[in-house]
């Protein structure tokens, strides 16, 4: 048996066209370890936009009824290449009710229970998951857990991360984001140093109501003095940017290697020997990464993601983890939302050109049901 609902595709032409639709699709019956779920909540988190907007020109964009299409600009075209022409579902993390399951006794566990899940379509009325990536939520509502997979998950790796390669002290930047007040919170909990970076005095007061010991504000004038300071007295020397553009991570890293050089007992021409790494994990800002390499030889920058994490991780820790954020949805794991939108409201000119600004505080939650 099948099951008919509204779905959101994303489609990328080799013409530069993309676009954005709501459909009526077919929903097979799940099979083995799969779960069928009527979707009821998802966020619309940064790293969906990387498929859903991009960088289109969606200002002069075509508009109609659940359907809009927008150019896309080089060289965001060419770098997508793989994916022209595919019609790409949208949607990395929701929750629902499940309605239907495979034969599998885990997927059997969960029939008729309400779950958070990461299917990769969320947007979409009914979608597939698999059991083992559903996280039960008992009395919480769907709303309350839509957001409990991709933000709690990756500022709990982010720790464990942080744990795993020796570090007791962590920078982040973009720190007032939804992710970036979770993960104070663990790190007040956990004992874990942190520097948040932030852009906005407001930012900074409001970290420092909650908790926050070192905010630092990138607009401030005295920020490189400030942001050394918060270094030398944490001790942190591993971060985390999702903004991936512009001199951030440039900036950290000199900072870094200006507080190990002051430690120093003796000048080396080749910098301290402090291991100093930064992670890029989004790209809030999609010009040039711009590194201007003055903080010695002992450095690196690469990418963080989650799923390749968690399998790195292991089975354990990552029950671990899941069973953290399902005890604490409401508290340390706790997501609000600027406004909710149907599946065809989410594709309305007001809508993309609010949520696609990824402003703090500003998330969008998509009720895919009305």
């Amino acid at each position: 048996m099948t099951t008919t609902g509204k779905q959101l595709f994303t489609t990328l032409t080799a013409d530069g066209k993309l676009t954005l639709e709501v459909s009526e699709e077919n929903f097979p019956a799940p099979t083995g370890n799969q779960v069928l779920v009527k979707m009821e909540a998802a966020p619309i988190n940064p790293s969906d936009l990387a498929i859903l907007t991009s960088a289109a020109d969606f200002e002069n964009a075509e508009y109609s009824h659940g359907k809009v299409v927008a150019n896309m600009p080089e060289p965001f075209l060419t770098g997508q290449k793989n994916r022209h022409g595919q019609r790409l579902p949208a949607g990395n993390e929701g929750a629902g009710t499940v309605i239907a399951t495979g034969d599998s006794d885990m997927a059997k566990a969960l029939m008729g229970q309400r779950v958070a899940c990461v299917p990769g379509n969320a947007f979409s009325q009914y979608a597939i998951a698999d059991a083992m990536m559903c996280l039960p939520l008992g009395d919480h509502s769907s709303e309350v857990g839509a957001s409990s997979f991709v933000n709690p998950m990756t500022a709990l790796g982010f720790v464990e991360t942080a744990k795993m390669e020796g570090h007791d002290a962590i920078v982040h930047l973009a720190a007032a984001s939804n992710l970036g007040q979770m993960l104070n919170r663990i790190c007040i909990e956990d004992g874990m140093k942190l520097v948040n970076i932030v852009r906005k005095q407001e930012h900074v007061d409001m970290l420092k109501a909650a908790g926050a010991q070192y905010v630092v504000n990138s607009s401030a004038d005295s920020y490189m003095a400030d942001l050394r300071a918060a270094i030398a007295e944490t001790g942190a020397f591993l971060g985390f940017d999702p903004i991936g553009g512009g001199q951030n991570t440039d900036h950290v890293l000199k900072a870094m290697e200006q507080v190990a050089a002051s430690q120093m007992s003796e000048y080396s021409r080749y910098g301290s020997n402090q291991d100093k790494s930064m992670y890029m994990y989004g790209r809030l800002d999609l010009g040039p990464t711009i590194l201007t390499p003055s903080y010695g030889l002992q450095w690196r920058v690469q990418g963080w993601l989650l799923t390749p994490f968690l399998q790195k991780a292991g089975m354990e820790t990552v029950i671990r983890m899941r069973t953290r954020v399902q005890q604490n949805l409401t508290t340390t794991f706790a997501s609000h939302y600027k406004a909710k939108v149907n599946l065809e409201e989410m594709l309305t000119k007001e809508a993309i050109s609010d949520y696609r600004q990824m402003k703090t505080g500003e998330k969008y939650l998509v009720t895919p049901w009305g």
